[in-house]
């Protein structure tokens, strides 16, 4: 039985969609079967982080609605071995649907390894729909104060929602600005008020493999490429340390 992982924020641009995409692909390339499900209707672009804007037909409105199944639904990627993904709707699903999606988020713990569900940022209807089916949440936040706010109601919204297990990621860390704000990684991980499962650096190849759709895993990085693959090591049971920053 695998492992269902809803990654959220509280606020927008913190990273999480390219995020969710790295992870997904390392603990692809790692041997787990993975599958990542955008969760933001409407507002879809994590085909676009994984490369596979060009190929996916279904989303999980599809699936909920009775049109296809599951395994019809979910596209495989081309060139990543154990990535899948599904999409969102284009369109906002009914709350019927809506409630449906825990006994989906079932069906696939039981095909794949690891199911990471790319929230939408908030606390809104689109986040409880995410959440409600994920044995855990990773909440990806930056050292800014409204970030670190508003990851802290994150935290608080998903305790209320039964989800025990939550850790931080915390992104696009750069050492300049933390020194001019005074601040460090104690302060978010304080602040946010969960267990801390990585750091990632500041690093423009992320928003570069992101703006070509191609996988960051195959497009390489500065700084962030081995720190999203301690992190999905971390989620597989391994210990990594944290390095420094």
């Amino acid at each position: 039985m695998g492992t269902a992982i809803v990654i959220t924020s509280g606020k927008g641009g913190t990273g999480k969609t390219a995020c969710t995409a790295a992870i997904g692909s390392f603990l692809a390339c790692s041997g787990s079967r993975t599958l990542c499900v955008d969760m933001d209707a409407a507002l879809r672009n994590l085909d676009m982080a994984l490369g596979l804007s060009q190929r996916v037909t279904f989303d999980y409105g599809d699936i909920l609605s009775g049109r296809v199944s599951p395994e019809e639904a979910v596209t495989a990627h081309p060139t990543l071995e154990n990535l899948y993904f599904l999409s969102a709707p284009t369109e906002l699903p009914d709350d019927a649907e809506a409630e449906g999606f825990a006994a989906l988020t079932e069906t696939f713990r039981q095909s794949y390894d690891f199911v990471l569900l790319d929230s939408p940022a908030g606390i809104g209807r689109g986040f409880r729909t995410a959440a409600a089916g994920a044995d855990m949440a990773i909440v990806v936040a930056t050292g800014d104060l409204a970030s670190l706010r508003d990851g802290q109601r994150t935290v608080q919204e998903l305790r209320a929602l039964d989800i025990q297990e939550i850790r931080l990621l915390v992104n696009r860390v750069s050492p300049k600005v933390y020194r001019k704000l005074k601040r460090n990684l104690d302060d978010v991980i304080d602040t946010v008020g969960a267990r801390l499962i990585g750091v990632v650096s500041e690093d423009g190849s992320v928003a570069e493999a992101g703006n070509l759709e191609i996988p960051l895993i195959e497009y390489g990085a500065k700084r962030a490429w081995d720190q999203f693959d301690n992190v999905a090591a971390r989620l597989r049971g391994e210990k990594r340390k944290l390095g420094r920053f």
